[in-house]
């Protein structure tokens, strides 16, 4: 399994430059993101993904798998995690000591 990046470039992230890809795409079956703006998860039958808010602050998840966001703040103010499944995308954004969903076009469970 791998994690394949774009070109790296610079991004500021809660006040800090830091070189990080614009895209990933994901075939492990956990993954901390790395300061991306766009995930890609595939090739697993289920991938975990953890939401790092110290590295990104704005990050568009596509499934091609089961994945199960984690995060150590709560996102959307309520949940601990969320599942999404094969075929979704969801945009998650964190403000202040939250993780949002911005938009999602197939939020499986909650």
């Amino acid at each position: 399994m791998a994690v394949f990046k774009s070109i790296p470039s610079k991004r500021i992230i809660n006040g800090y430059e830091i070189l990080t890809s614009d895209s990933s795409v994901v075939t492990n079956q956990s993954y901390r993101t790395d300061g991306e703006y766009v995930i890609v998860i595939k090739g697993v039958d289920t991938c975990e993904l953890f939401l790092d808010e110290t590295n990104t602050d704005h990050v568009v998840v596509k499934c091609m798998t089961h994945v199960i966001v984690k995060t150590n703040n709560l996102i959307d103010e309520e949940f601990n995690e969320v599942e999404l499944d094969n075929g979704s995308c969801v945009e998650f954004k964190f403000i202040g000591d939250f993780w949002y969903i911005l938009s999602s076009d197939g939020l499986k469970n909650s």
